[in-house]
């Protein structure tokens, strides 16, 4: 699972295995130690009906109503997208993927990622 916060932003992509374990228990997180301190960050269904977000603790958890987190596991829909209004005139931005493989060429291991659909366009 990865995680992009960028201004009032917050990205979080899932790869293949992780959306299956979010779609059989409904939640799941990751962890980065920073030695005396960590950030949780999490996905999790709710039966609210918008896809919102809260920090609490060190967490960022995202919550994805239970609806589009059962038609987002069971199809090939890419992801949702919400703007969460904050009550004070601003809005955050939620954003949640389904992780593809680069086009590039990427250190990072990307076997458990979504096949890239412009990856036929780039093959040469």
């Amino acid at each position: 699972m990865k995680i992009r916060i960028r201004g009032n932003t917050v990205r979080m992509r899932l790869s293949k295995g992780e959306v299956g374990t979010f779609g059989e228990q409904g939640y799941i997180e990751e962890k980065t130690n920073f030695g005396n301190a960590s950030l949780t960050y999490a996905l999790q269904t709710t039966t609210h009906c918008d896809m919102i977000a809260d920090f609490k603790e060190g967490r960022i958890t995202i919550y994805l109503p239970e609806e589009k987190a059962k038609d987002w596991v069971a199809t090939n829909k890419v992801g949702y997208d919400a703007n969460m209004d904050l009550g004070d005139g601003n809005e955050l931005y939620l954003l949640l993927e389904k992780d593809f493989q680069c086009l590039d060429n990427s250190i990072e291991d990307q076997s458990d990622n979504y096949e890239n659909p412009l990856a036929a366009r780039y093959k040469k």
